[in-house]
């Protein structure tokens, strides 16, 4: 089995049933097909979901919804053949999942709901508060490899040095780790700046994933002191804003000379640090303005002056509680 290779930007589903922070209603459903054809359509072919995404009794909403989606454009499709397209899941570490039976398990049920799955990763890390229950975990993704139920084997939400660990378990049993998502946006740099995360990824040979690049929409320059989203998002947004001002400034400054817009600009910096971006859309306006991030470079200036500016910032994203070291 071969090693997969990435698309230079994917689309993230965390919103696709998720009410609670992005107002999901079956309604919307039509609209987010629309949404995967014009992806996949325009060369977006990786779609990262997880099975712990869709709030309370929509719990797997995500992937089923990609599932059907995949089923339904693949049936009419010319462009693009369904191998083309990645489905990545991420298989969360719940408490009771504590054997690589149960991890086996959790990817047959994703499975079900996805139609398959070409990228399997671990949601996040024990190592924080149950570092026992971790291999056996991790082992159960391994198996999954070996046994050709996934086209690859990745992880999410870990540091350098437990990332270093995993890929030599990895070794010894001669598979590789294809991935690691990480939080990464203008308003969230830790993990890559303040860990070297990039140089152990290419260093090992891993893609490193950018999840919330647009730190929920902030980056997108459609928020203000004034004008702020609903809900939790509302809240984070409030939280930040203030301290990020020269950082947005700057950000819109270079999208008006470009003739972008500051998401696109936000993408492209992701891009342009060696990361591949999974920014949400729930509607075609904004899978289009994603869209637009590609064919064009950030040139070395202006990535060094976000670069500044966000150094600034005084009040950055609050980091995922499991990314570990």
């Amino acid at each position: 089995m071969t090693t997969l290779t990435l698309p230079p930007m994917g689309c993230g589903t965390w919103a696709w049933g998720n009410r609670l922070l992005w107002d999901y209603d079956d309604s919307m459903d039509r609209g987010l097909q629309q949404v995967f054809n014009l992806c996949v359509d325009n060369g977006v072919t990786l779609f990262d979901t997880g099975d712990s995404y869709g709030t309370g009794k929509l719990s797997g909403r995500s992937e089923s919804l990609l599932g059907q989606f995949t089923q339904r454009y693949c049936e009419t499709a010319v462009k693009v053949q369904r191998t083309e397209i990645c489905l990545a899941t991420k298989l969360a570490p719940y408490p009771w999942r504590l054997s690589r039976g149960s991890m086996i398990a959790a990817a047959e049920a994703s499975a079900e709901r996805l139609g398959r799955i070409d990228l399997a990763q671990m949601h996040w890390s024990t190592a924080n508060y149950f570092p026992w229950q971790e291999w056996p975990l991790l082992d159960g993704l391994m198996d999954l490899y070996e046994a050709g139920k996934v086209r690859g084997v990745g992880v999410s939400n870990y540091g350098p040095k437990r990332l270093r660990r995993v890929h030599r378990r990895f070794a010894e049993r001669g598979i590789p780790l294809v991935s690691l998502q990480v939080q990464y946006s203008l308003l969230s740099t830790y993990p890559v700046t303040e860990l070297g995360l990039k140089e152990v990824c290419d260093e090992l040979g891993i893609q490193l994933i950018a999840y919330s690049p647009l730190a929920l929409g902030l980056l997108t320059g459609k928020y203000s002191d004034e004008k702020t989203p609903s809900g939790l998002r509302g809240v984070v947004c409030r939280q930040i804003l203030p301290g990020a001002r020269s950082l947005l400034d700057c950000l819109g400054a270079i999208a008006q000379s470009r003739e972008k817009t500051p998401a696109q600009v936000a993408l492209n910096w992701c891009m342009a640090k060696g990361t591949i971006p999974i920014p949400g859309a729930k509607t075609l306006e904004q899978a289009q303005q994603n869209l637009g991030a590609l064919g064009w470079m950030l040139e070395s200036g202006e990535v060094e002056e976000l670069d500044r500016e966000a150094a600034k910032v005084k009040k950055p994203m609050v980091q995922n509680i499991f990314q570990s070291r």
